[in-house]
């Protein structure tokens, strides 16, 4: 079992930053990503960035790129994302995941575990 548990969210305005937070424990060695995702109201959960267990490898949803860095901390057992340049349509609540699957890692399908997420509100 892996408990995930996300800070950092908040309202901004656009152009603004946020750094996201997610504090994990229990088994995470059995996970191979680590990922963020995000759900506006009456959309699918989409996959925004994810990092390889061990961070050699980022992926980012197209609409991030250049925005958004993921990252983490071994040590803390922490995974962050940074955002940046924040517009409305990042509006969403973001959730922290991680991945007992390796095949496809922004899909929601590959994730057997989830925060509860942390709201984010970017106003124009």
């Amino acid at each position: 079992q892996v408990q995930l548990v996300e800070s950092g969210g908040g309202s901004v305005q656009a152009g603004g930053s946020l750094r996201l937070s997610c504090a994990a424990s229990g088994y995470t060695a059995s996970t191979y990503f680590m990922g963020w995702f995000r759900q506006a109201p009456g959309k699918e959960r989409e996959g925004v960035a994810a990092i390889a267990t061990g961070g050699r490898s980022t992926y980012y949803a197209d609409s991030v790129k250049g925005r958004f860095t993921i990252s983490q901390d071994n040590a803390k057992n922490t995974l962050y994302l940074q955002m940046n340049s924040l517009k409305p349509e990042d509006t969403a609540m973001y959730y922290c995941a991680a991945a007992t699957n390796y095949r496809f890692p922004l899909s929601r399908f590959e994730y057997s575990y989830w925060g509860q997420g942390t709201q984010v509100t970017v106003s124009s």
